[in-house]
């Protein structure tokens, strides 16, 4: 099966990751895009999803890379034209809108794929089985990158809705959330806000495990030189880590391979999942690390930090 894609927001994270990963998959025929201010060069182009819908009305599904917010009217569109649809993380600015969502694609009988690429790096999976049947004692997150390399000039994220530091953070949030063997709930926390912004820019935040193990997630969105983003959880049987947003995985300190940023075959994978999904409507929404964003924001307290500008 031979799926006619259109995307939805044309900017960083869609040339640097989807168009890559569409144009390796067999199964996608990419032919028609939809952003503001962008095109993709030999395929149908228009300002809005509506126009893109109206103007190439075969099209299949639709994989959205827009920022959250306003991403709900565009989801909507696209599920009431009878489209299937995959979502960029975080696949919305509120929990309830993503929930009403998955009802509206329910209804229509329509695929929609709430992705998290994190979860599709290298030494995730390998992780989750180790730990499915140890004990957990602490669980530690440090989540530290660069605003400006990875977000250059990208106001939105320090906006309302923007998630700020938590745009990386939900990344670990939903790694975590899929390797241990217990849940994770909120306890208490803090956001650096930085003053005349609405989003943190960075965050502390103390979480608890299921079964009473402490957890801690330490964010910064102002790391420079070389980025970090390790996950730590200590059980009765040994210490196990991660590093490198997932790729790199070691028990004990032993069996890690190199190394070196962001697993390439994320997005690939994600493309995967998504054209198994399409022929059976399958949907794939889990809301865990939005989830305990949303705690986060509840329960932290805030704290007024420097001005910020890129």
């Amino acid at each position: 099966m031979t799926i006619r894609l259109g995307i939805v927001g044309v900017g960083k994270i869609a040339r640097d990751q989807h168009l890559p990963a569409i144009a390796a998959n067999p199964h996608f025929d990419l032919v028609a895009a939809a952003s503001r201010h962008a095109s993709v060069d030999g395929i149908a182009s228009f300002a809005t999803i509506e126009e893109m819908l109206a103007g190439v009305p075969d099209l299949d599904a639709v994989s959205i890379c827009t920022p959250p917010g306003g991403r709900s009217d565009i989801v909507r569109a696209a599920i009431a034209a009878g489209k299937h649809v995959m979502i960029e993380k975080p696949p919305g600015a509120t929990v309830s809108e993503v929930v009403a969502l998955e009802q509206l694609a329910a209804d229509a009988g329509v695929t929609l794929f709430a992705t998290w690429h994190s979860r599709e790096a290298s030494g995730v999976d390998a992780a989750r089985d180790w730990l499915a049947d140890k004990q957990v004692t602490s669980v530690a997150i440090s989540w530290r990158e660069d605003i400006r390399v990875w977000h250059p000039g990208q106001d939105w994220i320090l906006g309302p809705g923007g998630f700020g530091v938590f745009d990386p953070g939900i990344n670990a949030l939903s790694i975590v959330t899929k390797i241990l063997p217990t849940e994770l709930s909120v306890e208490s926390g803090a956001l650096h806000v930085p003053d005349g912004r609405e989003s943190p820019i960075a965050a502390t935040v103390q979480m608890r495990c299921g079964n009473g193990a402490p957890g801690r997630v330490d964010l910064d969105f102002l790391q420079t030189g070389p980025q970090s983003w390790d996950i730590v959880v200590e059980t009765t049987a040994g210490t196990l880590t991660l590093r490198d947003g997932g790729k790199t995985l070691s028990i004990d300190g032993k069996g890690a391979a190199e190394g070196g940023g962001i697993d390439e075959g994320e997005y690939p994978r994600l493309y995967a999942r998504f054209a198994e999904l399409v022929p059976s409507a399958g949907r794939d929404v889990d809301l865990r690390p939005l989830q305990l964003v949303a705690d986060a924001y509840l329960v932290a307290h805030r704290v007024v930090a420097d001005p910020f500008e890129f």
